[in-house]
């Protein structure tokens, strides 16, 4: 009965015609603070939602401070993993929420981060794995957020790091993995590939431009991406409703970058 309930779930995250997802990561509250984009989250949830957004993810606070009660649905990811940046160490992830915690706020998935690689790289995979068991066991979709970063990682965008770290939170119990996009389409392909589960791309810091966004997530489908979770780019953009219009034009119509811009 998991994996019905699984089933049901995630197809409040992905697309049912296209198998694609669009979500929007608003995490950073916790790790960063009240950052911009963020202050106002039942602004900020609405404009996501209205622009075209599959889902939101967040912790706690998400669906207690940012429920909206009105306009368009999005799906809810509930992040459980949690650092700051006022920690020695913001790259230790803990839990800092339950599964169970998740159900109550009517959660559509979990989230945890994993930094593949860190010098506490085994309590993250321990976690990982304890919340994959408890995810199999209510029926809940799991995202693993894998991120090549620790002394041996010499750049978190090569691929074979990217590939390594989406393998492994395909084979330790994620059903949709999340991670860096590797810079083109062929290595891309390879992280894809070897990653048994829907591969989404993360959207990293601001970048320069809007087209440089749209470019790289057209880029990340060609190379079998099931879509993206990007936050900043798209929550402190001018326009987030006009923004996601235009990925949801890439990501769910198969519309070229500039085809959406001209939109």
């Amino acid at each position: 009965m998991s994996e019905i309930g699984k089933s049901v779930r995630i197809e409040r995250i992905f697309d049912r015609n296209t198998g694609n997802a669009i979500i929007i990561p608003m995490d950073h509250g916790v790790g960063a603070g009240p950052i911009k984009g963020l202050i106002d989250m039942p602004s900020t949830v609405n404009k996501v939602a209205e622009g075209g957004a599959n889902a939101v993810l967040g912790h706690m606070g998400l669906p207690k401070y940012g429920h909206r009660g009105y306009g368009r649905d999005v799906g809810l990811i509930i992040h459980l993993s949690a650092s700051t940046s006022l920690g020695p160490d913001p790259n230790h992830k803990v839990l800092a929420t339950t599964v169970e915690e998740a159900i109550k706020v009517g959660a559509d998935a979990v989230s945890v981060h994993i930094n593949v690689g860190a010098d506490d790289e085994a309590k993250m995979l321990h976690d990982l794995g304890h919340i994959a068991s408890k995810c199999d066991e209510w029926g809940m979709p799991l995202l693993a957020m894998m991120y090549p970063r620790g002394p041996k990682v010499t750049s978190e965008h090569d691929v074979e790091y990217v590939k390594h770290a989406a393998r492994i939170g395909a084979e330790l119990g994620a059903d949709i993995v999340k991670t860096n996009y590797t810079g083109d389409i062929d290595s891309f392909r390879e992280v894809v590939q070897g990653c048994p589960v829907p591969v989404v791309i993360a959207g990293g810091p601001r970048m320069e431009t809007e087209n440089d966004l749209l470019e790289m997530i057209y880029d990340s489908l060609q190379a079998g991406g099931k879509g993206v979770a990007i936050g900043r780019n798209v929550f402190q953009s001018d326009d987030p409703i006009k923004l996601i219009s235009r990925i949801s034009m890439i990501v769910h119509k198969g519309l070229t970058p500039d085809e959406a811009m001209e939109s």
